[in-house]
């Protein structure tokens, strides 16, 4: 019997440095995929609709694609809107679940206060989810590694919690899903923003309105949270 092997795609929005309006939140996702599960047709599917919309093969980064900053500063709205709901559609249809933590830097005096609640919230839901990850033989934890703080953090508590455990540092351009972690941490975060009412002008120009955002994307994607 082969081994049944979970993946783990994380990503992080915000930082460790001190609270800032624009950035209220450290929000950590982690996009759980069953590699039993195929997914090789979809990710087909969405490199050629890519092409189709004349982009090149690159990590979608869904932040700087809302906000026109490099590299679709010369890009026009529509084009966005198309590159942002091909990698949204792509990832709506895909077999995948994810966890989610977030910290409100405003309620965090320093960087030792919010280190500590952030190892406490996902060693949290880690252990809350401890039967689902313990069910598999092995799990693969893919991160970028670019916050050496979150980078201890998960190391830690992923290797205290089980003992199947494996890292590998990710190249966001060579997997899909962890572009997939991406785009939720940056949804998670305008979810955020839409219940306060504190959308920036480009989030108003990219979907209209708090009530659109939620109908139109967060409540999909807030279907694969566990």
């Amino acid at each position: 019997m082969s081994e049944k092997i979970l993946s783990v795609f994380i990503d992080e929005s915000g930082d460790f440095g001190p609270y800032e309006q624009h950035a209220p939140y450290y929000i950590v996702s982690m996009i759980l995929h069953e590699q039993s599960r195929d997914i090789d047709t979809y990710i087909d599917a969405l490199d050629e609709h890519v092409r189709n919309l004349n982009y090149d093969p690159h990590a979608i980064h869904v932040g700087p694609l809302i906000r026109r900053e490099p590299i679709y500063q010369h890009d026009l709205m529509e084009d966005r809107k198309r590159l942002f709901n091909a990698l949204f559609n792509f990832a709506r249809r895909l077999p995948f679940s994810y966890i989610c933590s977030k910290i409100k830097k405003k309620e965090c005096s320093d960087v030792i206060e919010l280190t500590t609640k952030l190892t406490k919230s996902i060693s949290k839901i880690l252990k809350d989810h401890s039967d689902y990850f313990d069910s598999f033989d092995k799990i693969i934890i893919y991160y970028d590694n670019g916050q050496v703080e979150l980078t201890k953090i998960l190391t830690t508590l992923f290797n205290a919690l089980f003992s199947n455990v494996e890292f590998r540092k990710v190249v966001p351009a060579d997997y899909k899903l962890f572009q997939v972690s991406d785009m939720v941490c940056t949804l998670e975060l305008i979810a955020e923003k839409a219940e306060n009412n504190s959308f920036s002008k480009s989030e108003l120009e990219f979907f209209h309105s708090p009530r659109d955002f939620k109908k139109n994307y967060y409540k999909s994607i807030l279907k694969k949270h566990i």
